[in-house]
């Protein structure tokens, strides 16, 4: 279906015609007419289907439809000409909110709304500027979101649309408690709109508690991965992951390439090792700054890109085109984030590759990963490697064949003086204290 035949105000659509969009994917053809009939919604659809235009594209026409009066909000009087904000959109990271907001951008470029996006681990000084001056629309993260708000500079008495980003994600963060508090900021009239990758219990029975007779749209069965991403798996054992990694990459041609690392550590000793072996790498997960990351992912779009490693927090929402390969250098725990780790790969329908290495002790998560997906990865063969060719981080020193590695020469052990005649003997290493009051004693007594 087109996006013509949606019934989308004609701002918006020259907006999706200047993106390029012509045909709508099923989850906006199924979302977008129910939302703006003002529906409450649950969205479940895999990774890379559209979910972001699904929601901004009818909160945009929402918006626009109804102006607010800059004066009152819900009854009450608004000091000065402040915008009051209208919509509310939640994200589990600062990546995600971040690329929320761009779409806005995007797709709001031919209508008088306002956007910002409000997010931790940078100065709120500029995002409280923007605030002050008035938007429409507000896009966050539930953390700085919950601070702004006990400083007094976000009010949400006025807001009509609330939507819930990735939800099922928000609440594997520990954002429960957050959220509650949030919800309980907003009006209980508003239109509550919410989109997951996957539908757990706590999901519906916050969905029975937040939505009011909402529709339900799935265009996928949950943690089903993209048929146009290619899947394999190398059986290695941990020690020649490295390895194999550096193989790969210098033997693959490939666009961009993502590779996931199970933790922060890892993510920037794989960096250390492949700039090693020359070949450019970065890093992004919780312990860089958000300017880091904002920069790392800029060079990751950019033409020369460098191979991203990358933990977790990117395996959710990170929208990057054009990466055809996605590594997972650790096999995750939870056999639902590898279907959003390949998910990196392979979207809007464009064809991809994901590469899993599992090690020896990672073959119980293979299996839990191939009876989720309900099918058999393949194995592919691992390239033999000439022996001795692993390069340590601590090379041990060279020793000739048939000889025996110089030990380290001990030190002499330590001598103490004989408290009888004074003579010095080997001991324990300890040292006599210096004569003093008491040896003087000792020699008055012997004299007496």
């Amino acid at each position: 279906m087109k996006f013509d035949n949606l019934g989308l105000i004609e701002p918006i659509l020259r907006a999706v015609q200047a993106e390029g969009y012509q045909t709508a994917t099923p989850i906006q053809m199924k979302a977008i007419p129910e939302v703006i009939e003002g529906r409450d919604l649950i969205g479940c659809a895999q990774t890379g289907t559209g979910k972001t235009a699904a929601f901004a594209l009818p909160t945009l026409q929402k918006l626009c439809a109804r102006a607010a009066e800059p004066q009152k909000a819900n009854g009450r009087r608004r000091p000065g000409n402040r915008r009051p904000i209208r919509a509310l959109i939640l994200s589990p990271t600062r990546e995600l909110a971040t690329q929320i907001a761009e779409f806005f951008s995007a797709y709001g470029r031919f209508t008088p709304l306002r956007h910002t996006v409000v997010y931790g681990g940078v100065s709120q000084r500029p995002q409280v500027r923007s605030l002050q001056n008035g938007v429409d629309t507000l896009v966050a993260t539930p953390g700085r979101l919950l601070d702004l708000i006990g400083q007094g500079h976000i009010d949400l008495t006025a807001v009509e649309i609330l939507i819930l980003d990735e939800a099922d994600r928000m609440l594997d963060m520990g954002f429960i408690h957050d959220l509650r508090r949030i919800v309980a900021h907003v009006p209980r009239g508003r239109q509550t709109l919410m989109f997951s990758a996957t539908m757990p219990d706590e999901i519906r029975g916050l969905a029975a508690e937040w939505l009011r007779k909402p529709v339900h749209v799935q265009v996928a069965p949950a943690a089903a991965p993209a048929e146009t991403v290619e899947q394999s798996v190398y059986l290695v054992e941990p020690k020649q992951k490295p390895r194999l990694l550096s193989h790969f990459l210098q033997n693959t041609p490939s666009t961009r390439t993502l590779v996931f690392s199970r933790t922060k550590h890892g993510a920037d000793k794989i960096v250390r090792r492949l700039l090693r072996e020359g070949i450019r790498a970065a890093a992004i997960h919780g312990n860089k700054s958000q300017a880091t990351r904002q920069r790392v992912l800029e060079h990751f779009k950019s033409d020369r890109p460098p191979v991203l490693i990358a933990t977790d927090v990117a395996a959710r929402g990170l929208d990057v085109h054009g990466i055809s390969h996605v590594i997972n250098y650790d096999m995750p725990h939870d056999p639902e984030t590898y279907v959003h780790r390949i998910g990196r790969t392979g979207r809007a329908g464009a064809e991809g590759i994901a590469v899993s290495f599992c090690g020896r002790d990672e073959h119980a998560q293979l299996r839990l990963i191939e009876r989720l997906i309900r099918r058999t990865i393949t194995i592919q063969r691992q390239p033999e490697f000439p022996p001795g060719t692993e390069k340590s981080s601590s090379p041990s020193p060279v020793v000739a064949k048939g000889t025996q590695p110089a030990r380290r020469k001990s030190r002499p052990p330590r001598q103490r003086r004989s408290k009888s005649n004074g003579s010095f003997q080997e001991g324990s290493g300890k040292t006599a204290k210096p004569s003093g009051r008491t040896a003087r004693r000792r020699r008055y007594r012997a004299a007496v």
